[in-house]
């Protein structure tokens, strides 16, 4: 397990720095100068060409990434151009929010993925099937944005249970702050409920056509031990993948409902980034992004070849 996990590490560091190169040279092809942004419009050139060199963009674009990725390994982010700000406390701050909605989001998806996946995996009745087919597609096909008007909607202004935007801390008043938690979670959960109840049921399905759970069957065991004994720890491989894949999909979800929640998190501060022409904060959150993917698919891998022993045969070990 431990040579397997070894050797995960150097195609995990080549992804993170090929992609530190591709967000450096696209950012530099994308329009507009930040040295204009933050000089504004009727600034002269000469205080134009000063920004510049106090922001380093005078230099030439090896010197500049050498400088980003140096800065990196060192944990000196530099300070956003734009919010005057370091950005390790801008990430910091941000990324605690961010994980207070999608942690609580990942549970909601969890538990209602998993009753719905196994229901849908292993009801008799068509009409049960039928009933949770079509609720699982239309929250997989409802984009979040739409989701999220609709829930401001029907909790927020028709029946008024709910805020509609905003956020409290859960440690200053866990009240209050699960109020303003609930909408955006349930909207960011749905989506990726809907993935795993899928996902799940089809491997119920093909699980329970093993030679093993016909054995069973054929034994008199209940179909709850049936469930709970063989055919659910047979899924679970399968799912744990998409699991994984799934939470670094909660991570881009995120950005859009913290938009439609005014959630103050990554999302909020890398649209800021963006709309600023902040390089040199963008950078970080977009490399932070990939990073975070990275290190989920790798643990994902990890956890799925402690399922399976197939998947450590495969690697090598």
């Amino acid at each position: 397990m431990l040579r397997y996990a070894l050797r995960r590490v150097p195609s995990a560091l080549l992804v993170l720095l090929v992609a530190s190169v591709l967000v450096f040279g696209v950012l530099r092809l994308a329009p507009g100068d930040p040295a204009v942004v933050l000089a504004g419009p009727d600034a002269s050139a000469a205080t134009v060409a000063h920004v510049r060199a106090a922001l380093g963009l005078d230099s030439a674009l090896p010197v500049q990434y050498w400088t980003w990725l140096t800065g990196l390994f060192t944990g000196d982010l530099g300070t956003s151009f734009i919010l005057g700000a370091p950005i390790t406390t801008l990430i910091g701050h941000g990324l605690g929010n961010t994980l207070e909605l999608t942690t609580a989001a990942l549970v909601l998806a969890l538990l209602g993925g998993g009753v719905a996946g196994v229901l849908l995996g292993t009801a008799r009745h068509k009409g049960v099937r039928a009933l949770l087919g079509g609720a699982v597609n239309l929250a997989l096909a409802v984009p979040p944005y739409v989701t999220g008007v609709l829930l401001v909607l029907l909790f927020a202004v028709t029946f008024r249970v709910l805020p509609a935007s905003g956020h409290e801390s859960l440690l200053a008043d866990p009240v209050i702050g699960v109020q303003y938690l609930l909408l955006p979670a349930l909207c960011l959960a749905l989506p990726t409920g809907a993935v795993l109840a899928r996902f799940l049921a089809a491997a119920l399905r093909k699980s329970g056509q093993e030679d093993y759970v016909r054995t069973g069957h054929g034994k008199g065991l209940t179909e709850r031990r049936l469930l709970t004994r063989y055919t659910l720890p047979g899924a679970l491989p399968s799912v744990i993948t998409v699991l994984g894949i799934q939470i670094g999909q909660l991570l881009g979800g995120a950005i859009v409902v913290e938009a439609v929640f005014a959630w103050p998190g990554i999302g909020q501060l890398l649209l800021q980034a963006v709309l600023g022409r902040d390089y040199l904060l963008v950078q970080d959150l977009l490399l932070f992004a990939v990073g975070v993917f990275v290190v989920l698919q790798t643990l994902t891998d990890l956890v799925q070849a402690g399922l399976d022993p197939r998947v450590r045969i495969g690697g090598g070990v």
